[in-house]
């Protein structure tokens, strides 16, 4: 079996009396999409930010590529490539799509710059932008303000944000979320394409999307982890239907 990309190794959090994760360990291997779902409350958007350094865990670790990052502040692990796409925007809505697309960028490249329009004079980081947005399929939005642009635009525009980061592995966060269902289709099929270059942990309640594209599913339940396996698996679990699938066992 192939080495993990990123796991986490028994990782809680607890905020007062209430645990929001415990012992959650996971792992996303090289290649494929590990799907994260649970129900609303299940401490999923929790583990996320400890995942990608929002929030520290109060015991376990946060691995990448090997890595003990759970010291990390989340642009270090952007640097050390740990793409991030988010269930609720995060987009400057009033620079435009390529500005935007350049500040990922500038975030790879650990360069600080005073003006942003002098980034967009660097060439090299200039095509690195570009290069991600043509991907998406949002080159030839570049020059508009991310405020123009459609929903579904919109979360193209952070998939193409987290590609400059050149990552080792993708978190993305509901990017299904308002889409409806032709939108979902594309993303889907976009989605398919881009395990192959970096494994995606997705966290996602469009069902068919999952059942769509994982590979294998993890299902949170009370910042518990009940079940990991195929979608086969997780489709036949009776524990899994009566806590999450709305069925009874």
């Amino acid at each position: 079996m192939a080495d993990a990309v990123l796991s986490t190794h028994g990782i809680t959090k607890r905020f007062g009396a209430v645990t929001a994760s415990e012992d959650v360990s996971l792992e996303l291997r090289p290649g494929e999409i590990h799907a994260v779902i649970g129900p609303n409350g299940a401490g999923k958007s929790t583990l996320i930010a400890q995942i990608c350094g929002g929030l520290r865990p109060d015991a376990g670790r946060v691995e990448l590529l090997g890595r003990d990052v759970t010291g990390l502040a989340t642009p270090e692990r952007a640097r050390l490539g740990l793409g991030r796409t988010f269930q609720v925007s995060a987009l400057a809505m009033e620079d435009t799509v390529l500005q935007n697309a350049l500040l990922g960028a500038l975030g790879a490249s650990g360069r600080v710059w005073r003006f942003l329009g002098a980034a967009l004079g660097d060439r090299a980081l200039r095509a690195q932008a570009e290069e991600a947005l043509g991907r998406v399929g949002l080159a030839e939005h570049a020059a508009m303000r991310v405020s123009e642009l459609g929903h579904g635009q919109r979360r193209l525009l952070e998939v193409a944000i987290a590609l400059t980061l050149q990552p080792k592995a993708f978190v993305m966060d509901e990017p299904m979320a308002g889409l409806g269902a032709d939108g979902s289709k594309r993303m889907t099929a976009f989605l398919d394409g881009l395990r192959a270059e970096a494994p995606i942990l997705l966290v996602e309640h469009d069902m068919d999307a999952v059942f769509a594209l994982a590979d294998r599913i993890s299902v949170l339940v009370y910042g518990r982890v009940i079940a990991t396996g195929t979608v086969a698996e997780i489709r036949a679990s009776a524990a899994v239907r009566e806590a999450y699938l709305g069925e009874e066992a």
